[in-house]
Order: C-alpha cells, then sequence, then structure tokens
C-alpha cells in the first residue's frame, strides 16, 4: 500500500498534488482543505481520508471529521488538524493518543514538514507542512510512503520552494 499524505492545503489544488500522488493507493490530508473544490478533486483523483481544520467553514466540516482513527496496511492510524509534536502535543490530541494508541499520528496546522518517531510512545508522528501558497512557509511540500509488513517504508518527501 502506497499512502500520500498532505496538509493545509487552503483552497489551492496544485498540478504537483496528481502528479507526485500518481503512484498512491489513497490520499490523507491532515486539514485546512480550504474549499469545497478541493476536497472535490482529491477525492476524485484518489480514496481520501480527511479532517478538517481551524480555516474549513462548515461545508467542509459536514464532509470530515475533526479526527480520524482508521486502519491502514495493518496499521492504526490518528489523524486531526492541530497535534503537537512528541512530546509537546496539543492538549485536545494528547488524550485521543493515549486512549487509541496509534502507530501513525498525522497533524496539519505549523506548515512546517516534520516526522518525528515518538519513542515513548512507540508512534511515528507525522506533518507533512503545507501543500497550498496561503501561509508563511516558503516551501510545498508533501510525503508518500509504503506499507509494508505493518511498517511504512520509504518515505519520499515532495518540496518545492515557493
Amino acid at each position: 500500500m502506497k499512502v500520500g499524505v498532505l496538509s493545509d492545503t487552503h483552497g489551492c489544488y496544485l498540478s504537483a498534488i496528481e502528479t507526485f500522488f500518481a503512484d498512491c493507493d489513497q490520499l490523507w490530508h491532515a486539514g485546512d482543505i480550504g474549499s469545497q473544490d478541493v476536497y472535490n478533486r482529491l477525492s476524485a483523483f484518489k480514496p481520501l481520508k480527511a479532517v478538517y481544520g481551524n480555516i474549513d467553514d462548515a461545508l467542509i466540516r459536514k464532509l470530515t471529521e475533526k479526527e480520524l482513527f482508521f486502519e491502514a496496511g495493518g496499521l492504526n492510524i490518528l489523524m486531526t488538524h492541530i497535534g503537537g509534536y512528541p512530546p509537546k502535543y496539543n492538549a485536545n490530541s494528547l488524550p485521543l493518543i493515549d486512549r487509541y494508541k496509534p502507530d501513525i499520528f498525522v497533524c496539519g496546522h505549523s506548515h512546517i514538514l516534520k516526522v518525528v518517531y515518538d519513542q515513548q510512545r512507540k508512534m511515528l508522528a507525522i506533518n507533512p507542512g503545507a501543500a497550498g501558497n496561503y501561509g508563511f512557509h516558503k516551501a510545498i511540500t508533501m510525503l508518500k510512503f509504503d506499507i509494508v509488513d505493518k511498517t511504512p517504508k520509504n518515505m519520499d518527501v515532495f518540496h518545492q520552494e515557493r
């Protein structure tokens, strides 16, 4: 299974999304989708798991959830928009992490790509950065990886200066 992860598109659907994620089986969007058009295009392109972010309107919130807990490739995944990083998680996400005990925790919001293994919780924390043109970030970032034998492998990062 190959998974593409993005966040913070803020209503922008870049052509690089389809190029970079062409070989992915599904996409995970960690919030701040920004428009129904972006949501529709993503879900038409690949099977989509998505949460809403702090800028998403009522329509996007009807199409998505605040947080998602699901299985992919034999791994338990927890995704929310504002999550934080090990060991400083957001006050709302920490109880979810402790309750669900995911193998992978995915969040967005910071616009900073970061992948960190939380040794204490035995969990991979992923923030794909920002895949849109709105915000302070200087680069568009997204990532993809394989799940092989219940293990994330072959992580690949898309990085393009704005």
